[in-house]
Formats: structure tokens, C-alpha cells, sequence
């Protein structure tokens, strides 16, 4: 098991240095963005029940979900066009589910 575990963190590590990304970096932008995406959108939702103004924290949550494809776009090199079309299509999804889950209509047994 050992073994199998150290030739994942190799691939990764040279996968890194042929993208020209380092691992570390980017998988610490995706656990910080994923936490504070749920953070900010749970703030969206709050200030949308009190019927506050909710543009700042939507931005915020739209920011910190695109934090870690936007540092593999700009310091990554030699990346597949897939990988390109792959970030955009998550820019897109993520968004439409943003939107949903604003717009989304309270329960009547909630309410």
C-alpha cells in the first residue's frame, strides 16, 4: 500500500513540474475556495431570507469558486485544451447551481 501511495504523490510531483504547477498550491486554493464558497453562499442565502442586499457575498462566493481554476489557467504551461474546456464548463455549471440555489423557492412546511 505503501508503494502505490508513493507512486501517486511521484506522478503528482511530476505531473506538477510538467504543467509548471506546484500540487501543494493548488490543492490548498481548492480546500480554502470549496470552504469558503459554502461560507459565502450561506451568506448570500441569509441575507436573501432577510431580504438584504446580497450582491457582495454572491461575488465573493463566484471568486472563491473559480479561485483554484483560475491559478492553473494563468501559471499553468502546456495544459490539454480539454483541461481549458473543462474549467469553463465548471465556470458555467457552477454558476447555473449559484443561480438555482438562490432563486430556489423556501419549502411551505419550512415556512
Amino acid at each position: 500500500m505503501a508503494d502505490y501511495l508513493t507512486l501517486l504523490k511521484d506522478w503528482i510531483i511530476n505531473l506538477g513540474e510538467k504543467h509548471e504547477v506546484d500540487p501543494l498550491i493548488l490543492g490548498s486554493l481548492y480546500l480554502v475556495s470549496k470552504l469558503s464558497f459554502f461560507s459565502f453562499l450561506g451568506w448570500v442565502i441569509k441575507n436573501l431570507r432577510s431580504k438584504r442586499p446580497f450582491l457582495i457575498p454572491l461575488l465573493f462566493a463566484c471568486m472563491s469558486f473559480s479561485l483554484p481554476y483560475l491559478y492553473l489557467v494563468i501559471a499553468g504551461r502546456n495544459i490539454s485544451v480539454w483541461v481549458y474546456i473543462f474549467i469553463a464548463c465548471m465556470f458555467f455549471y457552477g454558476g447555473f447551481t449559484i443561480w438555482k440555489k438562490v432563486t430556489a423557492k423556501p419549502n411551505a412546511v419550512n415556512a
